[in-house]
């Protein structure tokens, strides 16, 4: 590791530090979900009973448009990932993988998605956690009880409730924005944030996620790739540069 690169690293992780920083906000934005959550309870099941009808279920999850909204989320994940793809051939072609900050934001978009909604999300909580979802409760017709976020149960076996996988591809679709030019960026935030925002909730409606599934995994995708950005864009590995004809390079 040379003397620039872990300068850039530490300064870096002062940076992530910082009250206002990205990363620490969503940190303490998880910690505070957590918190509210395990104090209420009631809440989530308040919310889910917002769609929940007696004899129906959660009736919403047959509505042809709201399916297809759903299905909408593959065709923009899609693009989002062949347009990152495109980037980071384009520059690695130029032989500026590193040395462009596009290419390098495109990677970490790339990885942010394999870490975040990949591994962290559906890996390792949704197949581990074996949280119940709403439409499986006692409550709304099934056969399990609630059970609070963070506690690890055996009611189900693998893609369960916590955390939502869908909330945290939404979240990762928001950050494809930052690929794009600051002035296309500027107006299409709102239109994605909003869109989003119904993706996620729509598996709330759907009986398949409480909310506190929701808010949570917008949260932790949010510090994944929060932290990600910090090692791969703001602090960056980069080559040693070649050293001048003639000129013996210092030793380190």
């Amino acid at each position: 590791m040379t003397r620039g690169l872990a300068l850039r690293l530490r300064l870096a992780t002062v940076a992530g530090a910082l009250p206002w920083a990205p990363a620490f906000l969503a940190l303490a934005v998880t910690l505070l979900l957590s918190l509210l959550f395990l104090i209420a309870p009631g809440v989530d099941l308040a919310v889910s009973d917002l769609f929940f009808r007696e004899g129906e279920g959660f009736a919403l999850s047959q509505d042809p448009a709201l399916r297809a909204l759903r299905r909408s989320s593959t065709w923009v994940m899609s693009a989002a990932l062949l347009g990152a793809l495109a980037i980071v051939c384009a520059e690695a072609v130029r032989g500026r993988l590193l040395a462009s900050r596009l290419a390098r934001k495109a990677g970490w978009l790339l990885l942010g998605l394999a870490l975040g909604p990949g591994l962290v999300v559906n890996t390792i909580l949704k197949d581990g956690w074996g949280r119940p979802r709403p439409v499986q409760l006692e409550t709304f017709g099934g056969e399990a009880p609630y059970i609070p976020v963070w506690e690890i149960s055996d009611w189900c076996d693998r893609n369960c409730s916590f955390v939502s996988g869908e909330a945290a591809s939404a979240t990762w679709i928001v950050a494809s924005v930052l690929l794009l030019p600051p002035a296309i960026r500027r107006w299409l935030l709102a239109p994605v944030l909003a869109y989003a925002v119904a993706l996620s909730l729509n598996r709330v409606a759907f009986g398949g996620h409480f909310l506190s599934d929701i808010l949570l995994s917008w949260a932790l995708t949010t510090l994944v790739l929060a932290l990600l950005w910090l090692l791969m864009v703001e602090a960056p590995p980069t080559p040693e540069p070649a050293p001048r004809p003639g000129i013996r390079p210092r030793p380190h």
